[in-house]
């Protein structure tokens, strides 16, 4: 048996966030239901059982679906039901979800299913399960549920896989789904009753983007930080607006959080040191360095929020009807419904586009003279002749701008669907797509502001800036060297962007302080 460091149980009801950032790092660990799953799935199958032998009408297990539930179909046709259930709802377009967010999608799935509300077999669980272990991944397109009921139609394509249909990547080849589950070892299922439905209705689409965004987000978020002490120091800006007395004056959480953090990372900068004092002749810096705790800190309460959200998600029996073993009773209701999702996915969507924002600000005052002091766009080289990081600002402003028009809300709109039957939808898989692409903006103008203070901190030379930013501009300078003169910048944001992505910033800060950021 794998040892608990390799493997994750699921049971519905304690997967934890910290515990799904942990296995995307490493792919390889098993998935096990625990026992007591085990037992809930089998009483909650027995319970399905039980009230087709009593010939009851149960919606989507004897029923046709939406507008059609009041259609009685035959016993001979239960399990044709499931199929064409399944098959009729891959009406997916667009490009499929990454290797990542499609695992994420199908271990959420096999997690809800193991609440053991859904009426499912266990060999369904398993074959999910089976699915991350010999890396079978179905083709999801990204495109095509209005997060009510459920996300049906992306979910309609991982479930045509089980059933040997659709398409999966196996050994890095795109197949058909019967020929990736052949070379994987794999059998595909024939759906007993209620097995389509419960496949298909959930928000494990939305949520599976979602909490990959949330952990990258809170990544970026630290790393911001970082970087906007950077930017501080090649400003001269003060550290003043960072006492604590101001702060506990007015304790939101995240801002308390990102003042320590300034404070911190700024200590013992031989920058500062130079313009301390009553003749310093700045008293107040401007907004986008003073008031970063008050602004990174509404972002940061923003995300503790969403993942308050997706912490409950993760662990939701999402599909219609539940089925509860106790009585063997089958209650429809709109657990499907996205809403809690779409509106959490939004608000990030808008923590994001305020991060980039401010960061964007910060970088104009980087690269404009007027404001910093420093040569216009932070070039060594020749005025005029060399346009240095002129257009690197430009791109984070380009950035920006869209964040501008991603952050519009969607779980605000709502189309009809399903002939009226399904009458408000929560949009919210484009909510998590909007705040995915937030997110990927937001990085590259973080990334752009790193690449600029780093560039500024060296016109401060011989002086120093604290010894855990100048081991940031280390890790910086290893990867980009400093511009001298003209050259394409878009490697060099790129791999800046990858520093913050995987964590090296903040990992390099952390280590030359010894303890970690808040």
């Amino acid at each position: 048996m794998a040892s608990e460091h390799d493997r994750l149980v699921i049971d519905g009801e304690r997967l934890e966030l910290a515990a799904l950032a942990r296995w995307l790092e490493q792919p390889r660990m098993r998935v096990e239901l625990a026992p007591q799953a085990r037992e809930r799935c089998l009483a909650s199958r027995r319970a399905v059982l039980a009230m087709l032998a009593e010939q009851r009408a149960i919606y989507g297990i004897n029923t046709g679906f939406g507008r059609l539930a009041s259609r009685r179909i035959g016993a001979g046709k239960l399990r044709e039901l499931q199929h064409n259930l399944v098959r009729s709802h891959c009406c997916g377009v667009g490009p499929a979800l990454s290797p990542q967010e499609t695992r994420l999608l199908i271990l959420l799935r096999a997690n809800a299913l193991a609440r053991g509300l859904s009426g499912v077999r266990l060999e369904l669980i398993e074959l999910l399960l089976a699915l991350l272990e010999r890396e079978v991944l179905p083709v999801i397109p990204e495109k095509g549920s209005v997060g009510a009921s459920g996300d049906l139609a992306p979910l309609a394509h991982l479930a045509a896989v089980l059933i040997g249909e659709g398409e999966a990547v196996f050994g890095g080849e795109r197949l058909p789904g019967g020929e990736a589950l052949r070379r994987a070892g794999l059998s595909p299922l024939e759906l007993e009753p209620k097995e389509g439905l419960s496949l298909i209705n959930g928000t494990q689409m939305m949520t599976a983007i979602g909490v990959k965004a949330a952990i990258e987000t809170r990544r970026l978020l630290q790393s911001a930080d970082v970087v906007c002490a950077l930017t501080i120091d090649a400003l001269k800006g003060t550290d003043a607006a960072f006492d604590p007395r101001i702060h506990q004056a007015r304790p939101h959480p995240g801002q308390l959080a990102v003042a320590t953090n300034l404070r911190r990372l700024l200590a013992g900068s031989a920058i500062r040191e130079s313009h301390r004092g009553p003749h310093c002749p700045q008293v107040q810096d401007a907004y986008s360095l003073r008031c970063a705790p008050q602004v990174h800190g509404a972002s940061r309460d923003a995300l503790a929020y969403v993942e308050s959200v997706l912490a409950t998600e993760i662990n939701a029996a999402t599909d219609n009807p539940l089925v509860f073993a106790e009585g063997a009773e089958a209650l429809s209701g709109g657990n499907f419904h996205g809403q809690p999702v779409a509106l959490a996915l939004d608000v990030l969507a808008i923590a994001l586009a305020e991060l980039g924002a401010i960061s964007e600000r910060r970088i104009e005052r980087l690269v404009n003279p007027d404001y910093s002091g420093l040569p216009p766009f932070l070039i060594r080289a020749e005025e005029g002749l060399h346009s240095g990081m002129m257009l690197a600002q430009v791109t984070a402003a380009a950035l920006t701008s869209e964040n501008k028009v991603l952050a519009h809300p969607a779980c605000v709109d709502s189309i009809p669907t399903s002939a009226g039957f399904e009458d408000h939808v929560s949009m919210g898989v484009t909510a998590a797509l909007k705040a995915r692409e937030c997110l990927r903006n937001a990085e590259a103008v973080v990334a752009i502001e790193l690449l600029a203070a780093c560039q500024a901190i060296e016109f401060h030379r011989p002086l120093t800036t604290s010894p855990a930013l100048e081991a940031v501009h280390a890790l910086v300078r290893a990867q980009v060297p400093a511009l001298e003169g003209d050259r394409p910048l878009s490697a060099d944001i790129g791999r800046a962007a990858e520093l913050i992505r995987t964590g090296a910033v903040l990992q390099t800060a952390v280590a030359a302080l010894g303890e970690p950021l808040r």
